[in-house]
């Protein structure tokens, strides 16, 4: 991997400034990224979410990585009376759009305006040893994964094909989600694999690995991607990490509503939405080895389940068959007890 292209995207990215349905100036960045890509077929559907397709068109893909360009932020609001808008959320002619708790807006924080919209006034981006802190951590390290992924195999002419798609307005509510699953663009069994950042829960950690995400706080994710992820994190000898992260939610539950099968990755989350200790504003952190980590992920699946998700559970299976083997004679010796209490 290209340690200077990868820092190229994320400045380019998390340099560009996003909020809830202003996701414009961040989509034109990543189709300027693209531009050079080679096998690489860039639309977009009526909603304006960002659609991309990799590899030879003669096969259709099976796995699709998705990260939404949005994040919490305010943007202008005409005057709507039906929504009654509480005034916490209100700063000036903005409207503040995205999951953060009230006593953080209270705090009355800078904010830096972008015409018709504008984020807190926090650093872009600062890079200091293996942490990457960002005012939009969530979800543009997605985005950037997912291009530094596209980069890397459209010049290697691959012969397996995969897509990606970049949604809008995930922070309020999977809106570009579900409007890309009411139009699926992909064939019926082609997976779709959120690639997040998120809060980490159990004994994951930052700097661990990326999260292969069992599911979200909405729903539990496809058990064959996922087994499949799992087996392709071993295959390759990826340090990945296993776990729900029920706080939150996710776009592959607002698809799995349309049966598409989904599944999940997350890189572990500081300051989920820019939440810091104290009510204070801060920027979120990922690590950078947990990306480089992710990227890596993204081809092994793409490499070892070249047709989508597989049941790997026929790999094992032969370690329980042995113990029925093992316990053949003591299996064989009791049967008579049970036929004498059969049931009619």
């Amino acid at each position: 991997m290209d340690k200077k292209n990868l820092i190229n995207n994320l400045e380019s990215i998390l340099r560009t400034p996003t909020a809830p349905f202003h996701e414009y100036l961040l989509r034109k960045m990543i189709i300027d990224l693209l531009s050079d890509c080679k096998n690489t077929e860039i639309k977009s559907d009526s909603f304006g979410n960002l659609i991309v397709n990799v590899g030879p068109k003669d096969k259709k893909p099976k796995w699709i990585f998705g990260a939404h360009m949005d994040h919490p932020g305010y943007v202008k609001w005409l005057n709507d009376e039906e929504n009654q808008i509480e005034d916490f959320k209100k700063n000036g002619d903005y409207v503040f759009l995205g999951g953060v708790p009230e006593s953080y807006l209270r705090c009355n924080f800078p904010i830096k305006e972008f015409g018709d919209f504008a984020m807190w006034d926090l650093l872009p981006i600062k890079i200091e040893e293996d942490l990457i802190k960002s005012r939009a951590c969530d979800d543009l390290i997605g985005c950037v994964a997912i291009v530094t992924l596209i980069q890397i195999l459209s010049s290697e002419n691959i012969s397996t094909p995969f897509g990606a798609v970049f949604t809008r307005a995930e922070e309020v509510g999977f809106v570009g989600a579900t409007e890309l699953a009411k139009n699926w663009p992909y064939c019926d069994d082609a997976c779709f694999v959120s690639i997040e950042t998120s809060i980490p829960t159990g004994k994951s950690k930052v700097g661990e690995g990326p999260i292969c995400r069992l599911g979200d706080r909405l729903t539990v994710f496809d058990h064959n991607a996922t087994e499949s992820i799992l087996f392709a994190s071993k295959e390759s000898n990826l340090k990945i990490q296993r776990e729900l992260l029920d706080l939150g939610a996710c776009e592959a539950s607002a698809l799995s509503v349309f049966d598409i099968p989904v599944a999940g990755i997350s890189l572990p989350l500081g300051n989920y939405h820019n939440c810091g200790g104290q009510n204070n504003i801060e920027e979120e952190f990922v690590s950078f080895s947990d990306l480089k980590i992710l990227i890596n992920l993204m081809q092994s699946i793409i490499k070892y389940f070249p047709l989508g998700p597989s049941s790997e559970v026929f790999k094992k299976r032969s370690r329980f068959d042995s113990k029925v083997k093992e316990h053949r004679e003591l299996i064989k010796q009791t049967s008579n007890h049970f036929k004498k209490t059969a049931l009619d």
